[in-house]
């Protein structure tokens, strides 16, 4: 356990003993509250549908911070509140709030109104630029911290660790307890960010920099060490520049707690479940959106020779809503301060998304992206390839073809059976084209070769599970994210699921001799290894985001900033002219050996849509535990 002498001010040495005697058999609980990627779903609303929706919100996790903090507060725990990052980028109410004329920030008046004692930085929050960031941590209300960034011009705009100061309830002498607090997210948010950050943020090994701060902090004294860790759980053993490292990060002697994130994940797994401890420390993940609040309760004993050891410690998950998927119940009333705060935000927000853009004749939904045709990915590719094509007009590249690189951004997994993508046909609002795509990301061009082109097709394919014939494997692997199923419109190509895949998730060749992307074609010609190829894809991907194999190769392609969802908005309204790629010939087909099955999980209301993947003889087994709707595909 760790073990720090608690220093009194400057009271003499025998007060100090004196003051150690009355505490000898003391002991004070510590109750740790906390929030993560909540990605600016403030309101417990679905601005893409339109609708309320009871699963997220902070107006309802706030509901359960301050009666999780009357709890304590009435047994005479100090209580600390902490948010974990990625709270500032996600919807379009973020979209509202980031505008100049509507500070100060929303979030950081909420954050106020809850009374946080700190908030940690995640990548996201650097996606609108180091500037916006700097006037909303003007507006908080409390320290703002990152341990491992750091700003390369200019002067720090974050703390890189507080030091909190907390008044022992019902001491026989007044002291306060000295908790040191430090924040680590993903090293690749540099990388991540680059097109916004322009070489201005360098990051450092989340391991090496917590080891640092652990060191700093116990010898400023500090009492308790906690750590809010934007990231998640992923190897068991320490490795370079980890993006989720809580496992070895636990390892670490002196930290007494983790607030986890970036994962939208839930740990402790089951909510209500608690004293599943990693490496003997409390750590909470408490989901995305606002759908759970962690709460760590600690109770520290004092020691014989001064300082404070730890001794029970649980953690657990509060979540605002229950039931069915497909039937969920708010367990969480909209705390109505927070209501009042966000009113005009709210209501502004709703006017803006239900402006009209265009229409479309097309069901455009994402239930079986992994599949078949997704027709809102076709849609996003030809805006995509519309806009590189204008900036290649008059240049020297002018004849090379054109690709476009688009994946699906709501594809069920980690964010449940209702996180797809669905607009009917005709009308189309401004809400529609952020539910297209829905990350804040900018088009950029690159230049790649036919090979890089397969390898590219290859990490794609590497999101399904290797199938064979006599069972039913899931059809995608359960550790692949969907936004790394790129799909290159412009050509054709043929994905054989009964081979293993080439690469890993780290874009590491697995076996030079494994092919499951097979009979690449523009048109009716095949592509040659060294034949040139310009590939219009978002700033992600071009960054080296999902550790695709040709990013640090490509060549990249000189285009005005311009955001995907800003292209999109062009395409449909006529700005943008139409695109071949709207036409272009089926981007993939999944082939394998006769009457080979797999499990395709999806979105409930896929059912009303079974017709769109009649070619591989759907069969609907029925939903699974987590509300995902189960369908046998026969290749």
């Amino acid at each position: 356990m760790l073990f720090v002498e608690v220093v009194i001010h400057k009271t003499a040495k025998s007060r100090v003993l004196k003051t150690i005697s009355h505490l000898s058999d003391q002991s004070v609980g510590i109750r740790i509250l906390a929030t993560t990627d909540l990605h600016m779903n403030l309101c417990s609303f679905d601005y893409y549908a339109d609708q309320d929706e009871p699963t997220i919100g902070l107006t309802r996790t706030a509901s359960l911070i301050r009666q999780a903090r009357n709890e304590a507060e009435a047994d005479g725990d100090i209580v600390l509140l902490f948010d974990n990052g990625d709270a500032l980028q996600g919807t379009p109410l973020g979209d509202w709030a980031a505008d100049p004329a509507n500070a100060p920030h929303i979030l950081m008046q909420a954050f106020g109104s809850l009374g946080y004692d700190a908030i940690g930085l995640g990548n996201h929050d650097f996606g609108f630029g180091l500037h916006f960031l700097q006037h909303v941590i003007s507006d908080a209300p409390c320290p703002v911290l990152s341990s491992n960034a750091l700003r390369t011009n200019g002067p720090q705009i974050w703390q890189d660790h507080v030091i909190l100061h907390k008044e022992i309830p019902g001491a026989p002498t007044p002291m306060a307890l000295k908790i040191g607090v430090f924040s680590v997210l993903p090293p690749q948010t540099a990388q991540w960010e680059a097109h916004k950050l322009h070489d201005t943020l360098t990051t450092q090994d989340i391991l090496t920099c917590a080891a640092n701060k652990v060191r700093k902090l116990k010898d400023e004294n500090c009492d308790l060490i906690i750590a809010l860790a934007h990231t998640g759980f992923g190897p068991d053993r320490s490795q370079r520049n980890m993006e989720n490292a809580i496992i070895p990060l636990a390892e670490i002697e002196g930290i007494d707690a983790i607030i986890a994130g970036h994962s939208h994940l839930t740990y402790p797994v089951k909510a209500g479940s608690e004293n599943t401890l990693v490496h003997g420390k409390p750590v909470v993940l408490p989901g995305t959106a606002g759908s759970h609040l962690g709460v760590i309760d600690l109770k520290l004993h004092s020691a014989e020779r001064g300082g404070w050891t730890v001794g029970e410690a649980r953690a657990a998950l509060r979540p605002i809503s229950a039931g069915r998927p497909d039937e969920m119940v708010s367990l969480a009333p909209e705390d109505p301060e927070l209501l009042h705060l966000f009113s005009s935000g709210h209501a502004e927000t709703r006017r803006r998304a239900g402006q009209p853009v265009g229409r479309t004749p097309h069901h455009l939904h994402s239930y079986f992206s992994f599949c078949a045709e997704d027709r809102g990915l076709r849609l996003v590719a030809a805006a995509q390839a519309a806009a590189l094509r204008l900036c290649m007009s008059d240049t020297d590249l002018a004849d090379i073809p054109i690709l476009s690189a688009v994946s699906p951004s709501k594809f069920g997994g980690r964010a449940g059976p209702r996180f797809y993508t669905d607009v009917k046909p005709g009308e189309i609002f401004l809400r529609n084209v952020v539910d297209l795509h829905v990350f804040p990301n900018e088009l950029q061009g690159v230049i790649v070769s036919g090979d890089q082109i397969v390898d590219w097709l290859e990490m794609s394919a590497a999101v399904f599970n290797q199938i064979s014939t006599g069972s039913a494997s899931e059809l995608i692997c359960e550790n692949r994210v969907g936004h790394n199923f790129d799909v290159l419109y412009g050509l054709s190509c043929r994905i054989d699921l009964t081979q293993p895949p080439r690469f890993d998730d780290m874009g590491t060749l697995i076996n030079a001799e494994n092919r499951r992307v097979s009979e690449v074609l523009v048109g009716a010609t095949p592509i040659a290894p060294d034949q040139q190829f310009a590939v219009a894809l978002n700033n992600y991907r071009a960054s080296g985001g999902g550790h695709f194999p040709f990013a640090g190769n490509a060549q990249r392609i000189d285009m005005p900033i311009l955001p995907v969802q800003q292209a999109l908005l062009d395409y449909l309204s006529g700005t943008l002219v139409s695109d071949p790629l709207e036409e272009a010939q089926k981007p993939f087909r999944i082939t394998s050996n006769t009457g080979t099955q797999a499990i395709l999980r999806t979105g409930p209301n896929a059912h009303r849509l079974l017709q769109d993947i009649q070619e591989f003889d759907p069969q609907v087994l029925g939903t699974d535990e987590n509300g995902f709707l189960r369908i046998l595909l026969t290749f």
